[in-house]
């Protein structure tokens, strides 16, 4: 089949552009290289540098797809506030382009929604600028598909975690970034206030695993991927070994989330990863 990943060299697009070319799959990736975090590409994928809004300006104008997974839009929730132009460039502007384009190609478009609008509390939609941006891309795609009959999933991420995952500079995850901190010998780790915000880290094989059952057999909105272990920041530092050194808060960081697995979970997909076993073995 023939898939477009949008956002193909970022961290999840990387390991599903892998995943699906190993696969034996037609696969073309295009990103806008933004956060600059450089990732291995597989021999097999076509990788096109162009933003997603610019698509009808490349080659692939006259191409078709089966699928397109658009992962491409800027996802970064406390960055937010400093990158508003960027987030409405990169993810409002953008948006109505790739309907379009799956639309016009009979593809069936799988949109990676935010699972910040699930915070616990608040109305996490509202929280930055990113999740209001994303709750407003998901709205408009299931009206977009009502009005023109295009096909599509919805999916949600909870804090991926896993090899490629990008450890320094502004956009750094927090995984990553506390395993490499503690590699080079730090016994304090910098934790945003109060630390006890919780996750539910998954690692990215079961983010992929999960992609691609619900791009391929969902329909609709709701399908969250995530694990059901959940842990607060304080809870990765004591894994590690260390200290928190406690940070102000910052805004736009929820202290829980809902998880909303059953969706996926009833296509036959589960979690079949720790992230206490990973850290142990990332530490050996």
């Amino acid at each position: 089949m023939k898939f477009l990943i949008t956002g193909g060299e970022g961290f999840v697009g990387s390991a599903l552009c892998h995943t699906l070319a190993e696969r034996c799959h037609e696969v073309t990736s295009i990103d806008n290289h933004f956060n600059n975090c450089s990732r291995p590409r597989h021999q097999y994928v076509d990788y096109i540098v162009a933003d997603c809004k610019d698509i009808l300006n490349t080659h692939l104008k006259d191409k078709s797809f089966d699928y397109i997974f658009h992962l491409g839009e800027y996802a970064r929730v406390e960055q937010s506030f400093d990158d508003f132009e960027k987030v409405i460039d990169y993810n409002l502007k953008s948006f109505p382009v790739m309907l379009q384009f799956a639309k016009d190609r009979g593809a069936k478009f799988i949109y990676s929604g935010s699972s910040t609008k699930f915070a616990v509390g608040k109305e996490g939609r509202a929280q930055s600028p990113y999740a209001y941006t994303k709750a407003q891309n998901t709205e408009l795609l299931q009206n977009y598909a009502n009005w023109y009959g295009l096909d599509y999933t919805i999916v949600y991420f909870y804090n991926v975690y896993g090899p490629g995952e990008n450890g320094t500079g502004r956009f750094a995850t927090v995984v990553e970034k506390f395993l490499q901190l503690t590699k080079d010998g730090a016994q304090t780790l910098p934790v945003t206030s109060p630390g006890t915000q919780l996750r539910n880290f998954t690692h990215i094989d079961d983010i992929i695993s999960g992609l691609i059952r619900a791009g391929i057999q969902g329909d609709g909105d709701g399908y969250g991927i995530g694990c059901d272990d959940k842990y607060s920041i304080l809870d990765l530092v004591d894994m590690l070994g260390c200290t928190a050194d406690m940070m102000p808060e910052k805004a736009g960081n929820r202290m829980d989330g809902i998880l909303k697995t059953d969706k996926l979970k009833s296509l036959g997909w589960s979690a079949e990863n720790n992230l206490k076993t990973y850290i142990k073995g990332e530490l050996k």
